[in-house]
C-alpha cells in the first residue's frame, strides 16, 4: 500500500513533468543535497530545442523585473507540510454546506488547495492591499530547500503571523508588494477553469505594475479589460493634483474559452425601446451599415436590392448618394424578414418620401454588454452603511459594495460554479454570492480565505468584541445569510447560507513522516505512530482530502462498522478509518461498501498479517478500490 504524501504539491516537480512530455530528451537525473537522484532539466539541451526562439545573455527583452522576483517564483513553487483543520464550532451547517471559510495565510491556503481545486474555480475576485504605504503585506520566507522548509513548517517562528508593515521608508515598497502578489497570482491561476476569470480591484499606486504582472501570468491576449469604477468617495484633494474619484478592476481570463456575460437592462436602459407590437417592446436601427466600412466595396456581397412595400427595389445609399451596404447578406435578410424583424419606414429625403428598411430589436431576453466605466453602482459609502446596518457599528474600514461584487460575478460566470476570494476581508464576496443565489436560485459556491489579522485595540471592531479580521468575516456571513434567507423564504427555501471553517495549521503528521531516512532505528522503534497526539480523526480526514485532491465541501457521513468509525465522503467516493485494532473481519465489511478510495492509519492494523492481506481482500471484494495509508 502506498502512503499519502501529506504535503502540498511541489510545483517545480510538476513543471519538470510537463517539460518531460514536450521534451523528454531534455530530462536527466542529478543528485540533490542529500546525494539522492532526482529528475532535473538539462538546460543546454533545452536551449538547443528552442534555439530559434530563446533570448540569451545580455539581449534586451520586454519584461517587468524587480528585486525579489526570482525568490517569489521559488516561493510559489515550494511545497509546504501544512493542513486545514476543521472547526465545527465556528461553522454554520458544517455537514451540509458547500461553502468554505479558510482562516490563515492565503499563500499557504492557495498551496494547500492546488490539488483539490485544480482547474475547478469559475471566478476569482480579490481586493488586495493597495500598497498606499501604510497598509500591510504578507512576508513570505518559504524559498528554502525541502529539508529546511519541512523542519520550519512544523513550528511557528517568533514573528507569528508573517505580516510586516510596508511603510514609505522601506526602499522596496513596490518590490515587496509585487513579490507578494506575484506568487499568489501564479498559484491562483492554476485553480481557474479554462473558462474562468479573475477580477482584481486596485488603485493608481500599483495598477500599472499589476497589469504587467497579470500580462505575464495570464497572457496579454487574455486581458479582458480594465474597469474604471466611481468610488463615490473623492480623495487626494491637494494642490497641483487631480482629485481621485475612481479605482480600477483588472479582468483576466484563464484562456480564450472565457467570456464576459451581459447585464440586465436598467429602467433607464429600457427607455430606448420605445415601440411596441404584439410581441413586446422593441427599437429599430437602420438596416444600412453606418460608420466605418459602410461602402459597397467594403463588403460587395452586402450590396443588393430589397423589395419595399410599394414593390420597388431599394438599394443601400449613403449621404450624398454613394453606394453603401446593408448590415447583412441576402440570406440573413430573408431570415429577418421571415421572423418579422424587418420594419419599413417612409423617410423624407430631398423633399420626397422614400421607403427605408429597419431592423427590429426586441427587449425581452436581451442583455447589455458591460462597459469599462461603472458609474451607476453604489459606492464605498454605501458599503460602509451596509456593514453598520449588519453589525450596528463600522467594524471594517474598507469594505467593497455588495453590488460591485455581484456585477463582477454576474458578468464573469454562470449561475453555478465556485467563487474564490483569497483577500476576503469582511467577506463581501460571500455576501454577494448568497444574495445572487437568492435572486436567481443559482447554485454558486464560495471559498473565502482570510488571515487572522489582529484588529487594532482602538478600532470599532475591537471595541465590539472582534479581535481578528477573520472573525468579522465569519460573523458577517452568519448575519447576512440569516437576513437574506428570511427575506427570500418563499423564493429560495433551500438557500445555502452555511460555511465550513477550516484553519491552517502544522501537518497532522510528525516530522519523522517526512524525513524517515534521517531517524535512527532506535528512535524509530519508539515511534509507534506517525500522527501528532493532539489531532482528531476529522483533522486527519481533511488532510487526506487535500492530499488526494478531493473537494473539501463534499458531504461527509459517519458509520459504525464492526465497532469502528468510518468516514464516507460523497457516498462511497472515499472511505476513511483512523481507528486502531483494524482486523480482517472489519476490512471485509468495509470492502463490501465498494468505496472508490480507502485510507487507513498505518499503525492502525491489529497485526502485520492483517495489513499485508488488506490489498488481497479488496482485490477480491472491491477490485476498483484504491488503497493508501498515512
Amino acid at each position: 500500500m502506498d502512503k499519502l504524501k501529506m504535503h502540498s504539491p511541489n510545483l517545480t516537480d510538476a513543471n519538470i513533468a510537463k517539460l518531460a512530455e514536450l521534451f523528454p530528451n531534455c530530462i536527466t537525473e542529478a543528485q540533490d543535497a542529500k546525494g539522492e537522484l532526482k529528475k532535473a532539466v538539462d538546460f543546454d539541451l533545452l536551449r538547443q530545442e528552442l534555439s530559434s526562439s530563446i533570448v540569451d545573455g545580455p539581449q534586451e527583452r520586454y519584461q517587468l523585473n524587480w528585486p525579489g522576483k526570482r525568490e517569489a517564483l521559488l516561493t510559489a513553487n515550494a511545497p509546504i507540510a501544512k493542513t486545514l483543520r476543521p472547526c465545527r464550532g465556528e461553522s454554520v451547517n458544517f455537514d451540509t454546506t458547500q461553502n468554505l471559510f479558510i482562516e490563515g495565510d492565503n499563500l499557504e491556503a492557495l498551496k494547500l488547495l492546488q490539488e483539490a481545486y485544480l482547474n475547478k474555480v469559475s471566478l476569482i475576485y480579490i481586493d488586495p492591499p493597495y500598497n498606499t504605504g501604510g497598509d500591510f503585506i504578507y512576508e513570505d520566507d518559504f524559498a528554502e530547500d525541502i529539508d529546511t522548509y519541512l523542519y520550519r513548517s512544523n513550528q511557528r517562528d517568533e514573528s507569528g503571523d508573517r505580516m510586516i508593515a510596508n511603510p514609505e521608508s522601506n526602499g522596496r515598497i513596490h518590490s515587496d508588494w509585487l513579490s507578494m502578489i506575484y506568487s499568489r497570482l501564479r498559484l491562483a491561476r492554476s485553480l481557474l477553469r479554462n473558462d474562468g476569470l479573475i477580477f482584481i480591484s486596485i488603485d493608481d499606486n500599483e495598477q500599472a505594475n499589476l497589469q504587467k504582472v497579470c500580462d505575464e501570468i495570464f497572457g496579454e491576449n487574455n486581458f479582458r479589460g480594465k474597469v474604471s469604477r466611481s468610488t463615490g468617495t473623492p480623495s487626494g484633494q491637494g494642490h497641483g493634483i487631480l482629485v481621485n474619484e475612481v479605482d480600477f478592476i483588472l479582468i483576466y481570463a484563464k484562456s480564450e474559452e472565457a467570456i464576459l456575460y451581459g447585464l440586465p437592462f436598467t429602467t433607464d436602459d429600457q427607455k430606448i425601446y420605445d415601440q411596441q407590437d404584439k410581441f413586446g417592446r422593441y427599437l429599430t436601427r437602420s438596416l444600412r451599415k453606418t460608420g466605418g466600412e459602410d461602402r459597397r466595396e467594403d463588403r460587395p456581397t452586402m450590396y443588393y436590392g430589397v423589395e419595399a412595400p410599394d414593390g420597388k427595389k431599394v438599394f443601400p445609399t449613403g449621404p450624398g448618394g454613394y453606394e453603401s451596404r446593408w448590415r447583412c447578406g441576402p440570406k440573413s435578410y430573408e431570415e429577418l424578414k421571415a421572423n418579422n424583424l424587418i420594419e419599413w419606414k417612409q423617410i423624407a429625403e430631398n423633399g420626397v418620401q422614400v421607403w427605408k428598411p429597419y431592423q427590429k430589436f426586441y427587449l425581452e431576453g436581451r442583455l447589455k454588454q458591460p462597459s469599462n466605466l461603472w458609474q451607476n453602482i453604489e459606492g464605498n459609502k454605501k458599503a460602509s452603511i451596509d456593514i453598520k446596518g449588519l453589525f450596528g457599528a463600522k467594524v471594517f474600514d474598507t469594505p467593497k459594495p455588495i453590488e460591485l461584487i455581484k456585477r463582477c460575478i454576474s458578468i464573469g460566470m454562470q449561475s453555478d460554479g465556485i467563487v474564490v476570494d483569497f483577500f476576503a476581508g469582511s467577506a463581501t464576496t460571500a455576501h454577494a454570492v448568497m444574495a445572487l443565489n437568492a435572486e436567481d436560485q443559482g447554485a454558486r459556491r464560495y471559498v473565502m480565505i482570510q488571515l487572522p489579522e489582529t484588529c487594532r485595540e482602538d478600532s470599532e471592531a475591537y471595541k465590539n468584541g472582534y479581535s481578528k479580521i477573520s472573525d468579522i468575516g465569519k460573523e458577517r456571513i452568519r448575519r447576512a445569510g440569516t437576513k437574506i434567507k428570511a427575506e427570500n423564504a418563499m423564493a429560495a427555501p433551500d438557500l445555502d447560507i452555511g460555511f465550513r471553517t477550516l484553519k491552517i495549521d502544522t501537518s497532522n503528521m510528525k516530522e519523522v513522516y517526512y524525513t524517515p531516512d534521517s531517524v535512527s532505528q532506535d528512535l524509530l522503534s519508539g515511534q509507534v505512530d506517525n500522527i501528532r497526539e493532539d489531532r482528531s480523526a476529522e483533522d486527519l480526514l481533511f488532510q487526506v482530502l487535500l492530499d488526494w485532491g478531493v473537494d473539501l465541501a463534499l458531504p461527509i457521513s459517519q458509520q459504525s462498522i464492526a465497532g469502528k468509525t468510518v468516514f464516507f465522503v460523497d457516498g462511497n467516493a472515499l472511505a476513511a478509518c483512523f481507528d486502531t485494532g483494524i482486523d480482517e473481519d472489519f476490512v471485509k465489511q468495509l470492502a463490501g461498501h465498494k468505496p472508490l478510495r480507502v485510507v487507513f492509519r498505518d499503525a492502525g492494523f491489529a497485526s502485520d498479517s492483517v495489513k499485508i492481506n488488506v490489498e488481497q481482500v479488496f482485490k477480491l471484494l472491491s477490485p476498483a478500490t484504491e488503497i493508501k495509508t498515512l
